[in-house]
């Protein structure tokens, strides 16, 4: 009877061990995948924040518009897009995009605005030495530095400025031209103004 009790003991034992051993391997292992999953995270994490913080430049739509064209077939229909892209640091772009989906047309305005892109002669307080004026298609655009004032524009001129990073400017439309693209290609057209002053200064 006591050899039963001791085998029986030493069988009670033994899982008793094991299941000692197994919370602690448990644990240690529960402890591993959540520093691993602390580690994913933390590491996951940041990597979003940084590829969402990423992009350089901002971008604002200035028009988008639903474009039909007549076919043999019928109508085909397509959009298109205008935007301004800046890195509110003195680079600034118009471009223009078109396709039959929507974000095919930005990625192509984006692309071109890119492309299109100018440096601004900027003061040490972000604003413009000097009063400028454009004329592109029908629009007419001024644009002129205002201390104190912050930024005084309407109209597509007014995310041009933004995007620009300029401060304490003031602009005004002389025209009666409603179309916001041809409006910003006008404030582009007066800002290269002041690039040729600064490329002028350096030679």
């Amino acid at each position: 009877m006591e050899e039963t009790k001791t085998t029986t003991e030493e069988v009670v034992e033994t899982p008793k061990a094991d299941e000692a051993t197994s919370p602690r391997e448990g644990g240690r292992r529960d402890n591993i995948s959540t520093s691993g999953r602390g580690r994913s995270q933390g590491g996951r994490r940041p990597q979003r924040r940084d590829t969402r913080a990423k992009p350089e430049f901002d971008q604002k739509i200035v028009s988008l518009r639903r474009v039909t064209r007549v076919m043999a077939g019928g109508r085909r229909f397509s959009f298109s897009v205008a935007l301004v892209a800046g890195n509110r640091k003195g680079q600034v772009g118009v471009g223009q995009g078109k396709a039959g989906d929507t974000p095919l047309a930005i990625e192509k305005a984006f692309r071109d605005a890119k492309k299109n892109m100018i440096t601004v002669n900027t003061t040490k307080n972000m604003s413009i030495p000097h009063e400028v004026e454009a004329k592109y298609a029908a629009s007419w655009v001024k644009i002129r530095p205002a201390r104190g004032k912050g930024i005084l524009a309407g109209s597509s001129v007014r995310t041009v400025l933004e995007l620009a990073g300029l401060k304490e400017v003031g602009s005004k439309l002389y025209s009666r031209s409603k179309n916001s693209a041809n409006n910003a290609y006008a404030a582009i057209k007066a800002l290269k103004q002041l690039e040729t002053t600064k490329i002028r200064n350096e030679s």
